[in-house]
């Protein structure tokens, strides 16, 4: 486990900036202490100071996770983000998107939202940003980088 280096920290956090943005800086200084992330085998963990000097103790070979796995560098240095870091992701989200119940299911096995489908959508939301993908109920689905396209055809 270790810090992480200065390229893998600016590669990181453009990918978490493109969701939440300027919130970024609240998922570091946070009221109920101070987090921050950590690298080991290739994933990315977000944990607590506390929790970090405790495992100390641990070798690393011995090691197998610690905190909330957010993400894990390809072989090529780019990042993808892990379900996991979606409970950290949302509340900060500068753009959403709700989707139907009659969509939801079928956006959950992997398959592209129509527009028929869609809920509703966070105003001036472009093309190519990143999103949080929402249940009707309010309850965060998925990041979901790339296109969002609400084309009609």
């Amino acid at each position: 486990m270790r810090p992480l280096t200065e390229e893998e920290t600016r590669v990181m956090f453009e990918k978490i900036a493109k969701y939440i943005g300027e919130n970024l800086q609240l998922l570091v200084d946070r009221p109920d202490g101070t987090y921050c992330f950590r690298l080991h085998n290739d994933r990315v963990y977000y944990v607590s100071e506390k929790i970090l000097k405790l495992a100390a103790n641990i070798s690393g070979d011995k090691l197998v996770s610690l905190g909330t796995c957010f993400g894990k560098f390809t072989k090529t240095h780019k990042f993808r983000l892990h379900i996991t870091a979606l409970d950290y992701l949302a509340p900060y989200a500068k753009y959403k998107v709700w989707i139907k119940p009659g969509a939801e299911q079928s956006f959950l096995y992997g398959n592209h939202v129509l527009k028929s489908g869609l809920g509703r959508i966070t105003e001036n939301t472009s093309q190519y940003q990143g999103v949080v993908v929402y249940s009707m109920a309010d309850i965060p689905l998925h990041p979901k980088g790339g296109r969002v396209s609400l084309n009609t055809h």
